[in-house]
């Protein structure tokens, strides 16, 4: 079974405000995705992937980072790829030093949507808080 790249760290949580002077018991909580007829197109783990390869330039590199297997991040790219109207990552076969890759300018731009999606999700939640 492949590692999803969905995970707690994804989880946005916020404790909502009580009559009491104690922390309350009650939290909103909830995790962004962006879909694609149907099909996550970007999420939490993908923006971190994306920074990983952006960071480490190799996708192997990225995996070892985030604790996956190349395969998965392999796929989890290929996925992003076809699912993006531009590629986000390009990817270089190599050689005895191994392959490259490079985040492209969409890719950055995903991250950057993603990033302000996510931070105004917050803010919804906060206004219960």
């Amino acid at each position: 079974m492949r590692k999803k790249l969905n995970n707690d760290n994804d989880i946005i949580e916020v404790s909502l405000k009580t009559d009491s002077v104690t922390e309350s018991p009650y939290k909103a909580k909830g995790k962004v995705w962006v879909e694609k007829n149907g099909e996550v197109y970007m999420g939490w783990g993908r923006v971190e992937l994306l920074e990983q390869i952006d960071k480490l330039g190799s996708i192997a590199a990225a995996a070892r980072k985030m604790g996956m297997g190349y395969r998965n991040a392999w796929l989890e790219v290929e996925e992003m790829n076809r699912l993006a109207p531009k590629p986000l990552v390009i990817k270089m076969l190599g050689g005895a030093g191994g392959g490259q890759a490079i985040l492209t300018a969409e890719g950055q731009k995903i991250i950057n949507e993603y990033k302000e999606l996510r931070a105004r999700f917050l803010e919804f939640l906060e206004r219960f808080g």
